[in-house]
């Protein structure tokens, strides 16, 4: 839509897994009338439309919604032509609960996974808690999980659906696998549900971690899976907070607004949300490291998509 708005034609090229929401947006294009050739929506099974979009001279801009893996692949295929770049990429964010909103923290486990089935680049998937705490807040984390409901999304009473394909099982599967190797624990779910022999569902996971070095906490799993992590103190839990490859998002609780906006500004992170979570329109989205390049939405948004021209007449 900022693109449109600033007055650019689009060529929009979806995830093969993902079509029917973009041909919604045709849909809507043609319905009010936008002229021909304005928005173009392109299906394709493979990967020849997307790596012609990223390399061909004739595009301007490119902007990337995906992985970080994928974000780089884009990076370089536009380099040759020095395109802009607008990348939206993956996240790992922190959630801090400082001692007097700890009892919040199980709550947060339960978002993580009603969530698209834990599919959100922003969803704070490292919850940190005070060590002395940790168990007492895994435990009923790990309750409130293992009561939720899962099945397919024509069942009124489903809270958690399945994720997009088998491949993305396989990384649950794998990333709940590699986090017990190396010393965390399993709290609940952890595996596909026995009662759901079709479709692609992984139950909703609590992970107990020894540390943050963990695999289950550097890397993207993009599932219903929450890792629980304990801190001696809130320098400890800021280090580790940022001690990643990422930057989306972040997020931290506290009953002291101002205690908890104190820490929130040592977090190094696109956004950052103090005792809840904000999108608007109006508000710049972007990451930082590994999370991407350039900002979605507001003025910061809609300035990706148009170009600067400065003009000198003299008479």
């Amino acid at each position: 839509m900022p693109a449109l708005i600033a007055g650019d034609s689009v060529i929009l090229r979806p995830n093969p897994l993902t079509p029917l929401s973009s041909m919604a947006f045709a849909q809507a294009a043609e319905a009010v009338g936008l002229p021909p050739g304005v928005l173009n929506v392109v299906l394709e099974a493979g990967v020849e439309g997307a790596q012609c979009l990223t390399t061909h001279p004739a595009v301007d801009l490119v902007t990337f919604t995906g992985s970080s893996a994928v974000g780089v692949q884009v990076a370089v295929q536009a380099a040759a032509t020095l395109k802009r770049v607008q990348l939206e990429l993956g996240g790992k964010s922190a959630q801090i609960f400082l001692p007097d909103a700890a009892d919040k923290a199980p709550a947060a486990a339960v978002s993580i996974c009603t969530a698209h089935a834990g599919q959100g680049c922003v969803l704070g998937t490292r919850i940190f808690v005070p060590e002395a705490r940790k168990t007492e807040l895994v435990e009923k984390a790990a309750a409130a999980v293992a009561a939720l409901r899962q099945g397919y999304a024509n069942d009124p009473d489903t809270q958690v659906g399945p994720v997009i394909s088998a491949n993305q099982v396989a990384r649950c599967e794998h990333f709940v696998r590699l986090a017990v190797d190396h010393g965390g624990q399993v709290a609940a779910g952890g595996k596909r549900p026995a009662h759901l022999d079709r479709g692609y569902f992984f139950e909703p996971t609590v992970l107990d971690l020894p540390d943050n070095s963990n695999p289950a906490a550097q890397e993207e799993i993009f599932g219903p899976v929450a890792s629980f992590i304990g801190y001696r103190d809130i320098d400890h839990a800021i280090e580790m907070a940022n001690d990643s490859n990422y930057g989306l998002s972040g997020y931290v609780f506290g009953n002291d607004a101002d205690v908890a906006f104190a820490v929130a500004q040592r977090v190094k992170s696109g956004a950052v949300h103090v005792n809840g979570a904000l999108s608007s329109t109006f508000a710049p989205f972007g990451g930082i490291k590994a999370s991407g390049v350039g900002h979605e939405r507001g003025i910061e948004g809609m300035r990706m998509f148009q170009r600067l021209t400065v003009f000198s007449v003299t008479k």
